[in-house]
């Protein structure tokens, strides 16, 4: 697992890649649940908190948008 700060000093294409990485291995994780073959459950809970450190990096990173006023 990676800590929030060296998450933060990736760029934009590398969190990309390490957010599609984490969904598919929770994907995997899943339906290895539903055969039943699941022995570690909270890695399932670590890919999620994963996930959204990632996002939270991603969104942290976009232009915030400004209002126009009328």
């Amino acid at each position: 697992m990676a800590d929030m700060k060296e998450i933060r000093n990736k760029n934009e294409s590398d969190l990309k890649k390490m957010l599609k990485e984490k969904r598919e291995s929770l994907r995997d994780f899943r339906f290895a649940g539903a055969g039943g073959r699941t022995r570690n459950v909270r890695e399932g809970r670590s890919l999620r908190r994963e996930i959204a450190q990632v996002l939270t990096a991603l969104n942290e990173k976009m232009p915030v948008p400004q209002n126009k006023e009328r």
